[in-house]
């Protein structure tokens, strides 16, 4: 059982505290803010594609928490200086889930994993079957610079929350790569409604995108395990 656990995103370091496991975390991204005592009581190694592997070394992990394709490098560098790493991949929100869940196994608290996602799950399907007689389009900007529409879990979270998702064709795409997209090609889609998690994940204040048409704006929502996107 890891003992001694450096989080290189944040989801993963809300969700052990969650878990009452927060004791076991010696290193957290620069991302990391929640819960709030995370900035004051773990030392920061790193911002997302970036990380100081001597310092994480010198903290002397028994396990590594990434995720995704991005965080390859890191992970090798790890891996080559013999330190053990979880890559984590979600891109929905039953991905999500099984993040939660691994996590407990991970930690000696597969019970308390379970309640906490089993607890998200049924939350999610209960306001997805609230009636919802207009459903307003929506546009997430995943990033401003180069223009990224929401990943699957953000298409899905629109959804559920009775929205319609702009762009339900590039949701499906895993790499942010293959979200890319002009700033021209968003007002025609005509949306309702706008959300970017560039602006929050540079300084977590509210922040409207200047490509969006007029139309209610609002500050990306806390989800199951804070899963956020930066590019992912």
């Amino acid at each position: 059982m890891a003992e001694r656990i450096v989080c290189l995103t944040e989801e993963t370091v809300e969700t052990l505290y969650l878990l009452g496991q927060g004791h076991r975390i010696v290193g957290v991204t620069g991302y990391a803010i929640r819960p709030p005592q995370v900035r004051r009581e773990k030392p920061r190694v790193g911002a997302f594609t970036s990380a100081d592997v001597p310092k994480i070394l010198a903290l002397n992990p028994d396990l590594v928490l990434t995720f995704s394709d991005l965080q390859a490098p890191i992970a090798e560098a790890l891996v080559c200086a013999g330190v053990e790493v979880h890559a984590f991949n979600q891109r929905d929100l039953a991905g999500i889930l099984r993040m939660i869940r691994t996590l407990g196994a991970l930690t000696g608290s597969a019970a308390a994993a379970e309640t906490l996602a089993r607890g998200y799950a049924d939350r999610l399907a209960m306001i997805a079957a609230i009636p919802r007689p207009h459903r307003p389009r929506v546009w997430f900007e995943e990033w401003d610079d180069p223009l990224i529409a929401g990943i699957g879990w953000v298409a899905e979270l629109i959804g559920i929350a009775g929205g319609e998702n702009a762009f339900p064709e590039l949701s499906r795409q895993p790499a942010a790569r293959d979200r890319i997209i002009l700033p021209d090609a968003v007002i025609p889609r005509a949306p309702r409604m706008s959300s970017s998690a560039a602006g929050a994940a540079r300084s977590w204040c509210p922040r409207a995108s200047p490509r969006a048409p007029a139309g209610r704006r609002s500050r990306p929502s806390a989800t199951a395990a804070s899963t956020r996107s930066r590019r992912r």
